[in-house]
């Protein structure tokens, strides 16, 4: 992988891109409209880094503190997706090991099943029924004890300290490395006549998981449902409490696990049950004793795909777990930490031949407002992976199409098919960064970020669709 990293040209640019900054003070008919898109009323009060370069020739088209650090926001996600994308390649896929103490005997009974987690964050109920399939075909019928859930390859801090009070939203869901759907359960919630209890479902149900529903139909008005989880020593349950008009589609809600590697094994047991494996024991964490047997090494998605998840819809877990990969690929003493995955990051970029000057790294999705980054970083990343043949096409293809999907769909439509780009929000922060196509037919690269704004998020990402939308005439 020594050649994904070598980047010589990109070092020199990093150091040429300054002067050229200062060579085109005299701003084009297009530096101009960007520069009064930043001046609009959305962004009153606000502090702003940006840089938009030609994609083919790298020269500057406008730059307003293009080196100024400011919280990015999810266009972190395009540091860390970049960052992997180098250091796995795309094709690479996170392994989970299913181990025990010999093979099945000749009834196809084991005493006990082990679930070693491997860092990744692609497994879902359908892949887990995949693996049960493939024990039932190595003759496995039946675990007379527990399955054992590992997942000490990561440390056991979940959300990062600086997060602050994280939610029961699937936003907040809990880095693991054993875990399964996100982290997250569904609700759905479906009307019924008024004055009728509401059915709520959970998808998946297992027995781990607790259902306390007192939601009523209306006649009129708006959903209000009200979603409170609630820990305890053995279960999870989710309390839903509110009221839906009778005349709405039933509503879905997503919403987060505490333990993500306990939910992971109770979903393993609930899909070998499906597959005619039985097991007489419960979920209990637990690592395999030393020279346990492997019994299925099971590769999940490649990490195109995982990229693709990670930029196109803002997924924050699979980006922590990214982070902390690439601690555990940089040979950082286990278990991998927020810390050690934040390191392993900045020498990554660094290795890339990224400027890093006023780099800050805290986490990998962005949720900590203690990350800093300038516009000249996100687009020097952008570039790096553009001319990448091995990983370059799989970050583009991750990046949302202005108004067609991802967290761009309802967005920028001004600008809908003429502009990639990643998103970025936190209350009174965001960002955009990405590819834009003019009318002629140029190509550009180009990274906004904006802190600080007085009115609101809604007008901010407003005018930055604006600035958009200017990329694109």
């Amino acid at each position: 992988m020594i050649g994904f990293w070598a980047a010589p040209l990109v070092v020199l640019l990093a150091w040429a891109e300054p002067a050229q900054e200062a060579r085109a003070a005299d701003p084009s008919p297009l530096g101009r409209r960007l520069a009064r898109a930043l001046a609009t009323p959305g962004l009153a009060g606000a502090s702003h880094t940006a840089l938009v370069v030609d994609r083919a020739s790298g020269e500057p088209v406008f730059a307003s503190h293009a080196d100024r650090p400011l919280v990015p926001a999810s266009n972190q996600k395009v540091l860390t997706a970049t960052a992997a994308l180098a250091r796995f390649g795309p094709t690479y896929r996170f392994t989970t090991e299913v181990l025990a103490s010999r093979l099945p005997d000749a009834s196809g009974a084991l005493p006990a099943l082990y679930l070693r987690g491997g860092g990744d964050p692609s497994l879902t109920s359908e892949t887990l029924w995949r693996l049960a399939a493939d024990l039932r075909l190595a003759g496995l019928t039946r675990v007379e004890g527990p399955v054992y859930v590992d997942d000490g390859l990561f440390d056991d801090v979940r959300w990062h300290p600086t997060w602050g009070d994280v939610s029961a939203r699937a936003y907040h869901a809990p880095v693991g490395a054993l875990m399964a759907n996100y982290g997250a359960v569904q609700l759905r919630v479906t009307p019924a006549h008024a004055g009728g209890a509401a059915r709520v479902r959970l998808d998946p149900e297992l027995p781990y998981l607790e259902l306390d529903a007192k939601v009523t139909t209306t006649s009129g008005g708006a959903p209000r449902v009200t979603i409170r989880r609630v820990v305890s020593a053995d279960r999870e349950r989710f309390v839903v409490t509110g009221s839906i008009p009778a005349s709405v589609e039933p509503k879905t809600y997503y919403r987060s696990l505490a333990r993500p590697a306990h939910y992971a094994g109770e979903l393993l047991r609930m899909q070998l049950a499906a597959n005619g494996i039985s097991v007489a024991g419960g979920v209990l964490p637990g690592a395999a004793p030393g020279g346990s047997t492997t019994l299925l090494a099971f590769e999940g998605r490649p990490l195109s795909e995982v990229a693709r998840l990670v930029l196109k819809h803002s997924n924050n877990v699979m980006a922590e777990s990214l982070l902390k990969s690439l601690a555990v690929a940089d040979g950082a003493p286990p278990p991998a930490s927020f810390a050690s995955g934040a390191a392993a990051l900045e020498r990554g970029l660094e290795k890339l031949g990224l400027p890093i000057e006023g780099l800050r790294v805290a986490d990998g999705s962005g949720l900590s407002r203690e990350n800093r980054t300038s516009a000249r970083t996100l687009v020097a990343a952008l570039r790096r992976a553009d001319r990448s043949f091995l990983f370059g096409p799989e970050l583009l293809a991750g990046l949302p199409l202005a108004g067609r999907d991802g967290t761009l769909e309802k967005r920028a439509a001004a600008a809908s098919g003429r502009v990639r780009a990643k998103t970025g929000l936190l209350s009174g922060v965001t960002g955009l960064s990405g590819f834009a196509r003019d009318a002629a037919g140029r190509d550009l690269v180009f990274s906004v970020l904006v802190n600080g704004y007085a009115r609101g998020d809604r007008a901010a990402m407003d005018a930055l669709d604006g600035f958009a939308a200017e990329l694109a005439r």
